[in-house]
């Protein structure tokens, strides 16, 4: 996974380079210099980390792969099938990683780093966490188990993280109806980086959306993006970003009142108190639901 990683990041810097210059030539916001130094300062972090810790993720995938349901082939018409099936498998467990990584706070500490520059351009698909590649492996496991080779699993996942760096772009507006069925791209993209209230918490699909279609996550691009967080950050400075939620969520686990308490400051969606004096992604979208009047 992380040759094929590699090998992209040429290319990633020369497309940066070109959509910066497309933006300024039709006058739109374009690139901060904090910001982007920022992002490309977290994904030369997660590189570094990801290439240190994957011998422990294919570990992992190798020990549930002894353990496997079948015995797939990797050769031939019956192993291109094979690939066919991990592109639509791993592009679930992809979503569902993705899901619980907004929906638990545990997760969404490792993952909130992503969404926390107010731009969005190319530059911002390299803010990538230092902590996922810990806490993300665990949710490809049911790939090996059912008895996808390791190797095939990682080669997957790159191929799936080199895809979406492309959809980080507002150069690029609505593709044909039939592409935006099917595929992730970046109207849907934009959305799930809003933080506009009907935003929060859509569109976690990887190469496709059809599993938000089907699992009830997707919500089209209408109101302009409004990009960040809930409570921005106010620091270009790189370990801040990776690690302010871990140590807001070990604060409120040591101001406690409970072990319930704790647990549900770790466990709960982000936003979530015990008495209700804050509110989650859900909650918010429930009562902005309220709001609005009903269509005549």
């Amino acid at each position: 996974m992380a040759v094929l990683i590699y090998l992209a990041i040429p290319a990633f810097i020369v497309l940066i380079l070109v959509e910066a210059w497309a933006l300024q030539r039709r006058s739109l916001r374009g690139y901060e210099g904090r910001d982007t130094a920022a992002s490309l300062a977290m994904g030369l972090g997660n590189v570094a980390v990801a290439a240190a810790s994957k011998s422990g993720a294919v570990a992992l995938f190798a020990l549930a792969y002894r353990y496997r349901l079948f015995d797939l082939p990797t050769h031939g018409a019956a192993g291109a099938g094979v690939w066919a099936l991990l592109f639509f498998g791993e592009d679930l467990c992809y979503y569902w990683f993705h899901r619980v990584g907004h929906e638990v706070r545990l997760f969404w500490a490792a993952h909130v780093n992503h969404h926390s520059s107010r731009h969005y351009n190319l530059s911002t698909a390299l803010r990538q966490s230092w902590t996922t590649p810990f806490t993300g492996p665990i949710f490809w496991v049911p790939l090996a188990l059912v008895g996808f080779h390791p190797a095939m699993i990682v080669t997957q996942q790159a191929v799936s993280l080199i895809y979406q760096f492309w959809i980080h772009t507002e150069l690029i507006g609505r593709l044909p109806a039939p592409v935006e069925a099917v595929l992730n791209t970046p109207s849907h993209h934009r959305v799930h980086h809003g933080r506009n209230v009907e935003y929060l918490d859509r569109n976690y699909g990887g190469i496709l959306i059809v599993w938000d279609r089907l699992f009830g996550s997707f919500e089209p691009e209408r109101a302009p993006v409004d990009y960040g967080l809930t409570h921005n950050l106010e620091t270009f400075n790189p370990l801040r970003i990776a690690f302010h939620e871990w140590a807001a969520m070990l604060r409120d686990v040591v101001a406690a009142r409970s072990p319930r308490e704790a647990l549900g400051r770790v466990l709960r969606p982000p936003g979530w108190s015990p008495d209700g004096s804050t509110r989650t992604a859900r909650e918010l979208q429930a009562e902005l639901g309220a709001r609005e009047p009903l269509a005549s």
